[in-house]
């Protein structure tokens, strides 16, 4: 269990410590996508939904969700977020509603949990909003695109 860095001899959890890192400059950027029908998909698109502005409140929830990963995440250390863009975009074709979460920070742990939890709120909101028109919604593709800063590097999705 060597390689697992959040489990002590014991093999219990623990929280990683970070005292020793370096601080550097850290930023992820996460993305996934609710999928919907015809009818939810216009109603999201003319603003006719009955909760309201169903991409403006599941934005500003992807960012409130960024803030308090440290406290839904048992392991995540708590981070001084520098930034968070969030991208709500609806795709014809697909029929869905694409978010895309940016998080950055000066840190000695990384962002990805934020990001990942950013999408993860947003899509969930986009969900709550709409239940009362659909229920077999989709919540789909919550994935890492991109990381960089810290001693493993960057990453970049292919």
């Amino acid at each position: 269990m060597s390689d697992f860095t959040h489990f002590n001899e014991q093999g219990r959890a623990k929280m990683v410590n970070v005292g020793e890192k370096p601080v550097s400059e850290r930023r992820a950027v996460a993305a996934g996508r609710v999928l919907v029908n015809a009818e939810t998909f216009s109603l999201i698109k003319s603003g006719g939904m009955k909760k309201g502005d169903v991409l403006t409140v599941a934005q500003i929830a992807g960012i409130m969700g960024a803030k308090k990963t440290s406290e839904m995440i048992p392991m995540c250390h708590p981070v001084a977020i520098h930034g968070i863009d969030m991208k709500l975009t609806l795709d014809e074709e697909r029929q869905s509603v694409e978010v895309v979460a940016e998080v950055s920070c000066d840190g000695k742990t990384g962002v990805e949990m934020e990001a990942l939890t950013a999408v993860s709120t947003a899509c969930l909101t986009v969900y709550d909003m709409c239940k009362a028109v659909q229920k077999d919604m989709v919540i789909a593709d919550i994935r890492l695109l991109h990381k960089s800063g810290g001693v493993h590097g960057d990453f970049n999705r292919e």
